[in-house]
């Protein structure tokens, strides 16, 4: 549907904070219609990749284009679920009011959700295992339901790119399960998602593609071809049995 352009295309990026390097010279392709990880030690840039990707960050150096244009042009073709920390949970809202806000950039900032708007969510809600909570306040969730609030409110943008930063943090073995069946689901359906991931022992499983991350980039493509004891070692400096077994 892109003219085989790669989902997302960084060439040269370079992040830094107060002169410290936190990206450097990151080159990196990832094809359209691939579940991608990203992995890598505390501090190695991976959740400044995501938002340099969309804009929150800007570089020092680089580009990034997003189906051959620049994000700001893309907007629409992307969602986002930000780390749960990030999130402040005593905001007085409901949980499908959250998902609602989903809606909003279809909509613009002029018209208010209606209820073709209300249906979707509900459809989102009821996919992520929620409905019952709609009504709930986002404070008086768990962060397991927290989480999958924020994955419903991401699947009413009906993206084609889907960056999550750390998804399955904190969250239970259900939560982690049911999270990762639906990306499997919006992968088939030739979504691309981008997924910040701590647990190496899982990427076999859950993940077709994966990037190593270091502040500079190690290596990036198909899981059965680049996951190896080689790559493991030179992004955590440590032999892999290590690494798995922490």
């Amino acid at each position: 549907m892109n003219n085989n352009l790669p989902a997302i295309q960084i060439d040269d990026l370079t992040v830094a904070y107060d002169y410290k390097p936190v990206l450097w010279d990151i080159d990196l392709v990832i094809p359209e219609g691939v579940l991608m990880a990203i992995v890598g030690p505390n501090g190695a840039g991976k959740s400044t990749l995501i938002k340099s990707i969309l804009g929150i960050i800007k570089p020092i150096a680089g580009t990034v284009q997003v189906f051959g244009k620049p994000y700001k042009k893309q907007v629409d073709k992307v969602a986002y679920v930000p780390q749960k920390g990030s999130v402040d949970w005593d905001f007085p809202t409901t949980a499908l009011d959250v998902v609602m806000m989903g809606t909003y950039g279809n909509l613009g900032w002029i018209k208010r959700p209606g209820q073709k708007e209300k249906k979707v969510s509900l459809e989102a809600l009821e996919k992520v295992g929620m409905l019952e909570f709609k009504s709930r306040q986002i404070s008086q969730l768990s962060g397991g339901q927290q989480q999958r609030i924020f994955l419903a409110r991401a699947l009413v943008q009906n993206a084609e790119i889907y960056l999550m930063d750390e998804p399955f943090q904190g969250v239970d073995a259900t939560t982690e399960k049911a999270i990762i069946n639906i990306l499997k689901e919006l992968r088939q359906a030739g979504k691309t998602l981008i997924v910040v991931h701590h647990d190496l022992q899982t990427v076999p499983e859950y993940f077709d593609w994966v990037t190593f991350l270091n502040v500079k980039g190690i290596a990036s493509g198909p899981v059965m071809e680049i996951f190896n004891d080689d790559n493991l070692t030179k992004t955590y400096g440590i032999n892999y049995k290590v690494a798995v077994n922490q």
